[in-house]
């Protein structure tokens, strides 16, 4: 099922090097499926380029600036504020906390030795992380944040600075009911996880997250929706995102997409005015061509 209004893929690693050679498609199959705008989340500093190259190339296309948790070798505040300033830039992220994947104990280390490195590697995160908020804060942009298996810690940071206006989006939204009490300030992206057939507990907490809270995101090429799971993911798919959320609140469709486009232009805001110019044009074009 398609949504017959436009929607708005908002956290797509279209820079990720696995579209290169198709890309154009990728996009073309997105706008033919509504998906009229994409942003694209910076993870890796080292890809930062080709992010803010693409969003100048494609008009649909945006692009944040910031560095996953994951990816903090290459990590500097200053270049990550360079890259803010330009136009297109609508957010800083994704950046956030991710203690999934720790690092594994060495052999003949001692217990206190790897304590202390587990210790100062999440300080190293947590560092990253609040660099990447005081500069959102700054420069008055919204952030795109990663929490894996660290809401406690991640709460407690953003409600900090949230009472200094921070606002932004909890991209893949994790179900921890502990965030649901950032919601004044706060956006749920919620994306192909929840088609999948063990995501009861997102489809529990769903109906919990306000509705003007609520964004659609793919996380393209990751976490491909149902019936699609084992291939490569694209913004074309948003509508079966848009679908699930509207069968899980007992919406429709049109209704879920029109709700999240708003709820994106609320927190993007260069996206709304960039949208109006965007939505002016193709309207123009239509007229021209009936």
């Amino acid at each position: 099922m398609q949504a017959t209004i436009q929607t708005i893929d908002t956290h797509c690693h279209l820079d990720n090097e696995v579209y290169k050679q198709d890309l154009e498609s990728v996009i073309t199959r997105a706008l033919q499926a509504q998906v009229q705008q994409m942003i694209i989340p910076a993870a890796d500093m080292r890809t930062l380029e080709r992010a803010r190259s693409l969003a100048n190339r494609f008009e649909s296309i945006y692009f944040a600036s910031g560095a996953h948790p994951y990816d903090l070798e290459y990590f500097e505040i200053d270049k990550v504020r360079e890259y803010a300033l330009n136009d297109k830039c609508v957010a800083i992220g994704e950046c956030g906390l991710d203690f999934y994947g720790l690092p594994e104990k060495q052999e003949n280390e001692s217990v206190h030795s790897y304590k202390q490195r587990i210790i100062a590697y999440k300080q190293r995160q947590i560092h990253a992380f609040v660099s990447q908020i005081e500069l959102a804060l700054e420069l008055q942009l919204p952030l795109i944040v990663h929490i894996r298996e660290a809401s406690l810690e991640a709460f407690k940071i953003l409600e900090k600075f949230s009472k200094q206006g921070l606002k932004g989006v909890l991209h893949c939204y994790n179900a921890d009911r502990i965030l649901l009490d950032l919601s004044e300030n706060f956006y749920y992206g919620i994306g192909g996880v929840s088609t999948f057939k063990n995501a009861h507990q997102l489809l529990e907490v769903l109906p919990l997250i306000p509705k003007e809270r609520l964004l659609l995101e793919t996380d393209a090429p990751y976490l491909t929706p149902h019936p699609h799971r084992g291939t490569r993911n694209e913004p074309s798919y948003i509508p079966l995102i848009a679908e699930k959320i509207a069968e899980t609140l007992g919406e429709s469709i049109e209704s879920i997409a029109r709700l999240s486009t708003e709820n994106a232009y609320r927190l993007f805001e260069k996206i709304a005015e960039f949208g109006k110019d965007l939505h002016a044009k193709r309207t123009k074009n239509l007229e021209r061509i009936l």
